[in-house]
């Protein structure tokens, strides 16, 4: 169970590590526990997992790394304050961004810190548990004030920033403008999207120059394949966006105020999971529905992954669903 957290499942080839507030991480393969371990103490993110390891964080700001092999404890680290995006495991080593928006890489064996990045960040912004990017040669995060910084992974220096939004009123709410979502790479594109901001694609490989913008605001995320682009909007509305110019193909918004979570696309179907456990499958094509399905009636915040042909989904409520699109 999450309680006020998110937790994201973690997918290696066709191993499953699962975690919950309440300390348990477990390693799923077909829908059956190989091992289940007790952290010892309450989790607030996870879980980022590689062949090798599971790293979990805490409330208190730490980052627990634990071997994928068997759950042994292999090192703890800690960050400045608690951790609400999974920490992601890459090639270069564990990042973890910290509730206070600063960004810590550390040294995959031993859990030793190689840097820190951190920026002024605006006095209100939104709480949110999207993770840094591993991507080229860079580690790519999002901010609030709506800025995507693309960080070097030898040092932590920024090395560009393209602005997903600009905020924009007379109030500090107003000027909210948060990439609360994890950023998508797909080849040369990276592409974020902000609250009360737009969505905005870069050109890596042209030094981050926009590729186009469009205005939707979003929390939940989005999910992109060879042509397409979607994004689920903060009221509920579901747009499919042409990757390349950003255009608008279609859109579905029956539905509206379903508190829905990141799309993902997958054999020419979109699934979008919604406050009432219920997962939607809507047509690539024109967003029309193809079928639903129930899990356990909790709200689905973590973005949903893809296991295989199947579809992973974690509740709130701490049920693991893999299904079928047939």
């Amino acid at each position: 169970k999450a309680g006020d957290y998110t937790f994201t499942p973690a997918v290696v080839d066709k191993k499953v590590f699962v975690a919950g507030h309440n300390g348990t991480i477990s390693r799923l393969e077909d829908g059956k526990v190989v091992w289940k371990i007790d952290a010892g103490q309450p989790l607030s993110a996870g879980v980022g997992a590689n062949a090798r390891l599971v790293v979990v964080g805490t409330p208190k700001g730490e980052v627990l790394a634990f071997s994928a092999d068997d759950g042994k404890p292999l090192w703890k680290a800690r960050v400045s304050s608690e951790v609400l995006a999974a920490p992601v495991v890459g090639e270069d080593g564990v990042a973890v961004k910290s509730g206070d928006n600063q960004v810590f890489l550390f040294d995959a064996g031993d859990g030793g810190r190689k840097w820190v990045y951190q920026r002024a960040t605006p006095p209100l912004s939104v709480r949110g548990a999207g993770s840094p990017v591993f991507a080229d040669r860079y580690l790519f995060v999002g901010y609030p004030g709506g800025k995507l910084v693309a960080l070097s992974l030898q040092n932590g220096a920024p090395v560009w920033e393209g602005a997903v939004a600009l905020p924009k009123g007379a109030t500090e709410l107003d000027r909210v403008a948060d990439i609360v979502a994890s950023p998508i790479v797909d080849g040369r594109l990276i592409c974020a999207v902000a609250f009360q901001g737009r969505v905005a694609c870069f050109d890596m490989g042209q030094g981050g120059a926009m590729t186009w913008s469009k205005d939707i605001s979003s929390v939940a995320g989005l999910a992109m394949d060879a042509r397409y682009l979607f994004v689920a909007d903060d009221k509920g509305v579901v747009h499919a966006l042409d990757r390349s110019s950003g255009s608008s193909l279609w859109k579905q918004d029956k539905l509206k105020n379903r508190r829905l979570s990141a799309p993902v696309v997958r054999r020419g179907l979109v699934a979008v999971a919604d406050a009432e456990g219920i997962v939607h499958f809507l047509s690539r094509e024109d967003g029309s529905f193809s079928a639903r399905q129930k899990t356990d009636g909790t709200p689905v915040r973590a973005p949903l992954q893809m296991l295989g042909s199947a579809l992973l989904v974690q509740t709130t409520g701490g049920s693991v669903s893999a299904i079928e699109a047939q």
